[in-house]
């Protein structure tokens, strides 16, 4: 089949922050019973979430301004991705609700350094004539990882527990970051 929508670039793009995608998911359906297990309650696991979803908010504004002031954007994208691979190695040490909170504004930096950095070498890979089918293959992309992680990390809890879970999501984001970081910056 013809590759309809994506260069080099965007298939490059895409492969690697679906692999950040996937990782995140992992832990989404399961997540309450993380915070469970560490002595927390389901209004822990709410705080959390918002905590995570503020200081992505909030960072995502400044890391949006950075992003237009720098050329090599990419760089960006592998900071981002390997604060997130960080932050999912820092679950392992988590045991106390307020040790949860710190890795929730680690992974809410993560994601909000590298979101715009990574629209903006997105935008610019794109086929003006096609954008709306190339945006459109990110976001079934970000679906389809969401689907595929939510099972994945059930299987990987019930069969080996959160802390293979968490090395493996930690492992996701350090190999997208390392393999951005080592493409020649002609590539993105």
């Amino acid at each position: 089949m013809k590759r309809l929508f994506f260069n080099k670039a965007l298939r490059i793009l895409l492969s690697t922050n679906g692999i950040i995608l996937l990782a995140g998911a992992m832990l989404g359906p399961i997540y309450a019973l993380f915070v469970e297990d560490i002595g927390g309650s389901l209004l822990d696991a709410s705080f959390a979430g918002g905590i995570f979803a503020l200081t992505a908010g909030i960072t995502t504004l400044i890391s949006g301004k950075y992003t237009d002031k720098l050329k090599e954007n990419e760089l960006i994208v592998v900071l981002g991705y390997t604060i997130m691979g960080t932050g999912f190695m820092l679950y392992l040490a988590v045991d106390s609700i307020l040790f949860l909170f710190i890795v929730e504004v680690i992974l809410g930096l993560g994601e909000a350094i590298y979101a715009p950095a990574f629209d903006a070498v997105y935008s610019k890979h794109l086929d003006v004539h096609k954008s709306g089918r190339q945006w459109g293959a990110w976001e079934s992309m970000a679906y389809f990882t969401a689907a595929m992680g939510a099972v994945i990390g059930g299987l990987i809890v019930t069969q080996l527990g959160f802390n293979i879970m968490f090395i493996i999501m930690a492992g996701l984001c350090l190999v997208s970051a390392l393999y951005i970081y080592f493409l020649p910056r002609k590539v993105l």
